[in-house]
């Protein structure tokens, strides 16, 4: 059951509620250890609840069973249905429980935070329901990128908003970046399965437009990220510190130098998916640090 989940792809989710804390502290908000550990609790359960919920609906359009592109462990879901391992009654069993587990505690979080918390955790909670679920399938038509945007930064402002217990744009200033590479992590993981998804009806962009136009959709949203965390420290939404951020694109660069060679053979897009995730883990993680270290 915890590696239905996918566990390895939960540190995003990790970093995003750190971002959101350390955005806290940075004005001079004083955390609550308590709140700190339940957000992040439940923002990983609410994680792995999506990421079982997407095996289960993968498994009802039947591509999963008809991936052969998948490049393991990365894409193409944890094929725990198609493998005998769970049935899918269980799995939707199972992601169903875990969405309750995260309603509750939301609801418990909500009383030591802020009422207004609710609005937070209704919105995740549709996005990564709606993000595969009919009648919505957003991923299958084209929102797939804006849902996995919207639902990180979402992460990070709600983390912030359970210290804060009131909004503010700085939250979102810091989480845009990140979540953005994020949102590369789905884009550079939907070439493998391009072929799949195509047959199954999920018409995201990498199967509406030929692998050599889709391949410049991610040079786009790593672009798109970096040049919003250089507009906001120009503008003086973030401190200048949070700079050392930039270094992820290091990383961004290489994958997207492998992305642009290899976009019609996915096999070998491998090391291109690992240094994706590592870019967006890194950018948070220097975020996280530059901000706590950088009080107003």
């Amino acid at each position: 059951y915890f590696l239905a989940t996918r566990p390895a792809f939960l540190a995003v989710t990790l970093v995003g509620c750190c971002i959101g804390l350390a955005s806290a502290h940075s004005d001079r908000v004083g955390l609550s250890l308590v709140a700190a550990v339940a957000t992040i609790s439940l923002a990983l359960i609410a994680h792995a609840a999506i990421n079982v919920l997407n095996d289960y609906y993968d498994a009802l359009n039947g591509t999963d069973a008809i991936n052969t592109e998948r490049v393991f462990p990365f894409t193409g879901g944890s094929r725990f249905i198609q493998n005998g391992v769970l049935s899918s009654r269980q799995t939707l069993v199972y992601g169903a429980m875990l969405m309750a587990i995260v309603a509750l505690g939301g609801l418990w979080l909500m009383s030591i935070s802020h009422a207004r918390l609710l609005y937070f955790g209704l919105a995740g909670i549709f996005i990564g329901w709606a993000y595969s679920a009919p009648p919505f399938k957003l991923n299958s038509r084209g929102l797939g990128e804006l849902c996995v945007w919207a639902g990180f930064a979402l992460i990070t402002v709600g983390a912030d908003f359970v210290q804060r217990g009131a909004w503010s744009w700085r939250p979102l200033a810091a989480a845009a970046s990140y979540a953005l590479l994020v949102t590369n992590i789905l884009y550079m993981n939907q070439f493998p399965d391009r072929s799949a998804d195509a047959l199954s009806g999920k018409r995201h962009w990498v199967v509406r437009l030929q692998p050599q136009y889709a391949r410049w959709g991610y040079v786009l949203i790593a672009a798109l990220a970096y040049g919003w965390l250089i507009g906001a420290i120009a503008l003086g939404r973030l401190p200048a510190a949070t700079a050392i951020a930039l270094l992820a694109a290091l990383l961004s660069a290489r994958a997207a130098r492998d992305l642009l060679r290899w976009a019609q053979q996915p096999a070998k897009l491998a090391s291109a998916i690992k240094l994706t995730i590592a870019a967006a883990i890194s950018h948070g993680m220097l975020l996280s640090a530059s901000l706590l270290l950088s009080p107003n």
